[in-house]
């Protein structure tokens, strides 16, 4: 009785189960507030004590619906009815087909899209990067200072920011340069950022050497600072003078978070492979790679390992 009494004690306090997750998880996994959710629902959520919060956080941009949205519920549920697990690289199935039909139709519209899904936005990001340099068969990528792209060793490598994210875990892959980002707060222009362009190309890396400029059309660890329309303009007349692949990483600003269904279509641009993940999935993870149709069919047969399931 009391090994019973002391496991229902632990699950119905706070700090108890923090404890125990200090003893179980590492540090470097961090946890922002000192509490333990129970159960969830659109925007509110109940700690193991019973205690109500509003989630202003969504799981950092994961959850655009809410908590537990019926629909995602419903998808889900049903989906696990019909098929669990298949691998889509042994065989296919409908989910998979038709949410690529319909982001191809979301992103590039009468123009011809293919999709592919993984499992986490960094997942995405790496992929993107592989398909760029396949199609190009160049191996400079460009990146932002303040980006955050993930903490897989690629994904720090183009995230931009030293800590926490970079730490010892280097040496990190090459062939990866660094713009600044524009930031009105600290003084950064767009046209300094344009000049730092044409500086990287003069002393760095040729253009005929780069793959592709990868940039989130709104930083989110980097400070919630949007590019402008001007600047993104003129970064799609460099990169199609220079046939460099534009690469807008989606994964948090995308699925209605600034307005429209993806951040670049505020932009008067089109990207050549957009990165999504997040709210992609309702809180599930799903992730993927949306672009033209001639760049995304530069891989060969079997250079990816695809989601194995998708949400039918």
């Amino acid at each position: 009785m009391q090994n019973v009494m002391a496991e229902q004690q632990t699950y119905s306090d706070n700090s108890l189960l923090l404890d125990a997750r200090e003893q179980n998880v590492p540090r470097g996994v961090v946890t922002a507030h000192p509490l333990v959710i129970e159960r969830a629902r659109g925007s509110e959520v109940w700690d193991v004590e019973g205690n109500r919060y509003l989630d202003f956080v969504g799981g950092i941009g994961v959850l655009n619906v809410g908590h537990n949205h019926p629909a995602v519920v419903n998808a889900v549920t049903r989906q696990l009815g019909l098929v669990s697990h298949a691998c889509f690289q042994v065989v296919a199935y409908p989910g998979y087909i038709e949410l690529a039909q319909r982001l191809n139709q979301l992103i590039g519209g009468d123009e011809a899209y293919k999709s592919v899904f993984f499992t986490s936005g960094a997942e995405a990001v790496e992929n993107a990067v592989k398909i760029a340099r396949a199609h190009t068969q160049r191996s400079g990528i460009i990146a932002f200072d303040g980006a955050f792209h993930g903490r897989t060793l690629l994904g720090v490598t183009l995230t931009g920011m030293s800590a926490p994210y970079k730490q010892n875990f280097g040496p990190f892959p090459g062939e990866v340069y660094r713009l600044p980002f524009p930031n009105p707060l600290h003084g950064v222009t767009e046209v300094d950022c344009l000049k730092a362009l044409d500086q990287l190309f003069a002393v760095q890396i040729l253009p005929e050497r780069v793959a592709a400029i990868i940039i989130e059309p709104v930083q989110g660890d980097g400070g919630f600072l949007p590019a402008g329309p001007a600047f993104m303009q003129a970064l799609r007349r460099i990169t199609e003078q220079h046939g460099i692949l534009l690469i807008c990483d989606e994964v948090q600003t995308g699925f209605g978070r600034t307005g429209k269904m993806f951040a670049f279509q505020h932009l008067d641009i089109k990207p050549d492979l957009v990165t999504v993940a997040k709210s992609l999935g309702g809180g599930l993870p799903i992730s993927g790679v949306v672009g033209k149709a001639a760049i995304m069919d530069a891989p060969t047969p079997g250079a990816w390992a695809a989601l194995t399931a998708a949400m039918h």
